[in-house]
């Protein structure tokens, strides 16, 4: 699951690291960082002795000793004697020629400060940039990946080599979870307990192209409501495709939950409004809606959706996408926001997906967050979503 992405994050942040710790090297001290001879306060050089002289040197020496004892004798109290050098100047002067040893040029390296600039991490982040293009991330999300992780890494201050695989780390982690944010949190219990509240089924209806797997996750979020303890009624209003209410049919049998579906051809729009109006006098909680795949491009298909928007006026438009058309998908999320507004998404698929574009872009192109992903064909193979649980897994 998004190996491919997982790769291009780890490329990034590595070469990031080295950028920046080479230039950490680069600012150290000038000198090779290795041990040298130091004067220690407790040694001193020992004091040259004087070589033996011959005999006739020494009559010579003194007898000129004798010759100018007069003269020193005159002179003696003309002359002021300099005081000895007293300990504390001795020691004074030893450590000014005290070099630092190992231990102490280390410790200036690994307590270093560095401070990353544009010219460090502008080539790295222009092929991230690229890169998560290539990977069907949305072209302004890549963009917005590469701003957010700029503006967390230039002028950052790091203390320590160690510490700047840490900081690269953090920096990406917080640059994609600002990505993934979302306009506002959908809470799809905290919306059925709503509508309880107000003695009404909750309405949820479900919107995206054929093969996106939305039957399936309607049958799915049916099991995990089921599971809560809540009433579930579907309604089939694809009526365009036979198979789709053949599909629903047997997940509503199996499951044991309500179906209410119209014959082929019928308005899709009044098969959805009798399934509310029937969870409404049995007090049902949950409704959910089933629409007809359709091409995103096709105009009259989306404004029929609109069309059912207003007469239901549903709690929750949820996007069914499937994960592995990549930006297809994000474009497809874009056009169904745009003309009928969703205020949340669900992948399919993501158990295949190498890629995670559409994961990584839907939210920031339409601000609807993702709440589910569909990881396996089971029931219950329904993973909740959260921009921390999906950043830990493509930086682990």
């Amino acid at each position: 699951m998004f190996g491919r992405l997982k790769k291009t994050l780890s490329k990034a942040k590595e070469k990031v690291v080295k950028k920046v710790a080479s230039k950490s090297e680069e600012e150290g001290e000038p000198e090779d960082v290795k041990e040298v001879e130091t004067i220690s306060p407790e040694t001193e050089e020992p004091e040259e002795k004087p070589e033996p002289r011959p005999v006739a040197a020494e009559a010579e020496e003194k007898a000129k000793e004798e010759t100018t004892k007069e003269d020193v004798e005159e002179t003696r109290e003309e002359t002021v004697e300099e005081p000895e050098e007293t300990e504390e100047e001795r020691e004074e002067e030893r450590k000014k020629l005290k070099k630092p040893g190992l231990k102490e040029k280390l410790k200036r390296v690994v307590t270093r400060k560095v401070t990353i600039t544009e010219e460090d991490v502008k080539d790295v982040l222009d092929e991230l940039e690229l890169e998560l293009i290539a990977n069907d991330v949305a072209v302004e999300v890549a963009e917005a990946i590469k701003e957010e992780l700029r503006e967390r890494l230039v002028g950052k201050e790091v203390k320590g080599k160690s510490k700047i695989p840490e900081v690269v780390e953090k920096s990406l982690e917080e640059a994609l979870i600002e990505v993934l944010k979302a306009e506002k949190d959908v809470d799809l219990f905290e919306i059925i307990e709503k509508a309880r509240e107000e003695g009404r089924p909750a309405v949820i209806m479900f919107v995206g192209v054929n093969g996106s797997g939305k039957t399936t996750t309607i049958a799915k979020i049916a099991k995990l409501l089921k599971d809560h303890g809540y009433s579930v009624v579907i309604a089939a209003a694809d009526t365009f495709r036979a198979a789709a209410i053949e599909q629903l049919e047997e997940h509503a049998k199996r499951l044991g939950v309500t179906l209410i579906k119209g014959e082929r051809g019928d308005d899709p729009t009044a098969v959805a409004f009798n399934a509310v109006e029937h969870a409404r006098a049995r007090g049902k909680d949950v409704v959910l809606v089933d629409t007809a795949g359709r091409a995103y491009t096709d105009v009259n298909l989306m404004k029929e959706l609109e069309k059912m928007k207003r007469v239901l006026d549903p709690d929750l438009v949820i996007f069914v996408g499937d994960a592995l058309a990549g930006n297809d998908a994000v474009e497809q999320a874009r056009t169904f926001h745009e003309y009928v507004g969703i205020d949340a998404a669900i992948l399919t698929k993501v158990d295949a997906d190498a890629k995670g574009g559409a994961v990584l872009s839907i939210t920031k192109v339409t601000g609807a967050p993702i709440i589910y992903l569909g990881v396996g064909q089971d029931y219950d193979d329904l993973k909740e979503f959260s921009p921390e649980w999906f950043v830990e897994k493509v930086l682990s």
